[in-house]
C-alpha cells in the first residue's frame, strides 16, 4: 500500500502552523519596528514553505532549517546561551532566499518610526 501526495502536504502544514504559532507568541511581547520584521520573516517563511513543498529535498531542507531557527528560541542561560534575535532570524532567512534564487523574497530590516526623532541625530 502507498500513500501519494500526502508527504509534502503534511509536512508544508507542520511548518506554516510552526511558523504560525510562534508569531502568534511573539505579538503578545513585540510592537513597532521588531513584531514588523516577525511578521515579514514569517511571510517570507510561509512563502518559502509552499514555493518548495515539491522541489529537491535539499530546498526543503534549507527551508526546513530557516523555519527552525526562526520559531527555536533558545532559553538564555547567562552568557552562555543567548536568546536568539529577530535579526539573527532575519540573516539565516535571507541567506536561504538568496541559495534559492529568490530575492523578491529578502525580508528588509523595517525602518524606524519617521516621526520619532533619531537618537543617532541628537
Amino acid at each position: 500500500m502507498t500513500v501519494q501526495g500526502r508527504g509534502a502536504e503534511s509536512g508544508t502544514d507542520v511548518l506554516i502552523r510552526k511558523v504560525d504559532s510562534h508569531l502568534a507568541a511573539l505579538r503578545t511581547g513585540l510592537h513597532g519596528p521588531e513584531l514588523e520584521l516577525a511578521e515579514d520573516l514569517a511571510r517570507c517563511l510561509r512563502e518559502l514553505v509552499v514555493a518548495t513543498a515539491h522541489s529537491s529535498a535539499a530546498d526543503r531542507g534549507l527551508v526546513r532549517a530557516a523555519v527552525h531557527y526562526f520559531v527555536l528560541r533558545r532559553e538564555s542561560r547567562g552568557k552562555l546561551l543567548p536568546v536568539r534575535s529577530l535579526a539573527a532570524a532575519q540573516r539565516v532567512v535571507n541567506k536561504a532566499v538568496r541559495q534559492l534564487g529568490r530575492p523578491d523574497l529578502l525580508v528588509e530590516t523595517p525602518r524606524r518610526d519617521r516621526s520619532a526623532p533619531d537618537p543617532a541625530l541628537r
